[in-house]
């Protein structure tokens, strides 16, 4: 006969896989979205043919969607301050399965650009909300392990998206690859709906909160580490090719690997970020951009030998998998009662430091080399990264 108590483990216990059923689904809906976002790098020449405009007019469809990803970030929130998260993640979810139909049926490159800044403002919004529904989902002491699982649908994303893209462009078409993206997006939304319990938005809501954010000295300091930690890293990524290209000579093929290599390393970093950042977060808030910097240095002085090139990339892509969630689980620890405007001006920031950091690498490399970039963006990386583990004491 089952005891009371037994009864109550029961239940809890089922609550529990429930509740990590949701962030499963949240998951899954980053995995879908940073598809989406990443999908047109690969099929840029398919798109500006089929669209007949040129291949830097394709190109901007990506900075769009970046831009529009901030705003949302920072907005949204304040916006729709009383509204059920879980009705708010549903549908930014239904947006990106309506932008990537929109994409592909887009009769001109106009429709397409507005598909696009649907998806960056659906985007910003659901990676900024993500982290304060986890934290109502799960142990404020698992809230670092909640959202690795979170960013382990980025680090796949942003693995997958390019060679996926390429491959089905070939298959069926840059139209075809877009209905695919709706399908995925589909998919993270039926999850949402099975998994995903009604969430009381916070009761520190609107612009008033935002506000109160953007007036803590110490907010201001981690945003101005986490700004230079992503503008350093992109700053190098965005132009690792011809980077590596000079340094070593690969052939596209052995490339392909080294990315490969970047992209396991990088979800490896992503899964020990969480039990990091739940432990001990000051140490994962120094030692995932220390070891991002120092695959950048270690590329640039000795990259050139085989081994030296894969180890090189190997830290680099263990470095940055690890800091979404521990800068995201700093800024949810610092701003306990404010998690949804911390979390989206951490988002818009990141997406700001994104563009920022490629345009300042392109003129770099068109000033001065294209190995450059990697030593000033580890600079940046490691500065950042200093400035953050020395907020510990206060953000802890």
């Amino acid at each position: 006969m089952t005891t009371r108590h037994e009864a109550s483990e029961d239940a809890s216990t089922a609550s529990s896989l429930a509740s990590w059923a949701g962030v499963g689904s949240l998951s899954l809906g980053i995995f879908a979205f940073i598809i989406a976002e990443f999908l047109p790098a690969s099929l840029l020449p398919e798109i500006s043919e089929g669209l007949n405009v040129s291949t830097g007019a394709a190109g901007q469809a990506v900075s769009a969607t970046a831009f529009a990803a901030a705003a949302s970030a920072l907005f949204l929130s304040a916006v729709l301050p009383h509204a059920d998260r879980r009705r708010v993640m549903m549908g930014l979810t239904l947006l990106a399965v309506v932008s990537n139909l929109l994409v592909a049926t887009a009769p001109s490159l106009t429709t397409l650009m507005l598909a696009r800044l649907l998806l960056g403002a659906a985007l910003g919004g659901f990676w900024a909300m993500a982290t304060a529904v986890a934290a109502q989902l799960v142990h404020e002491h698992h809230l670092g392990r909640a959202l690795t699982v979170i960013s382990s649908g980025v680090a796949l994303g942003t693995v997958v998206a390019v060679p996926l893209g390429t491959w089905l462009g070939e298959i069926w078409g840059w139209r075809g690859t877009f209905i695919l993206g709706a399908g995925i997006a589909g998919i993270a939304l039926a999850a949402q709906a099975m998994t995903l319990p009604h969430v009381t938005p916070p009761a520190a809501g609107g612009l008033r909160a935002l506000a109160g954010v953007l007036r803590s000295g110490m907010i201001l300091a981690g945003l101005l580490g986490i700004a230079l930690i992503f503008s350093g890293h992109f700053s190098g990524f965005t132009f690792i090719r011809p980077a590596v290209d000079t340094i070593a000579g690969l052939d596209p093929a052995s490339f392909a690997g080294l990315l490969i290599i970047f992209g396991i390393t990088n979800f490896l970093g992503t899964l020990l970020a969480g039990p990091l950042a739940d432990r001990s977060l000051h140490a994962g808030l120094f030692l995932f951009p220390a070891t991002l910097a120092v695959g950048m240095c270690v590329l640039y002085t000795i990259g050139g030998h085989g081994a030296a090139l894969v180890l090189a990339i190997a830290l680099w892509g263990f470095g940055f998998g690890g800091v979404p969630t521990t800068v995201l689980t700093w800024g949810a620890h610092t701003e306990p009662t404010r998690i949804e405007q911390v979390s989206g001006v951490i988002v818009s920031v990141c997406n700001l430091a994104i563009a920022t950091g490629a345009a300042v690498g392109g003129v770099i490399v068109d000033r001065q080399s294209t190995t450059t970039p990697l030593i000033a963006g580890a600079t940046a990386v490691i500065t950042g990264g200093l400035l953050l583990a020395s907020l510990r004491r206060s953000s802890n």
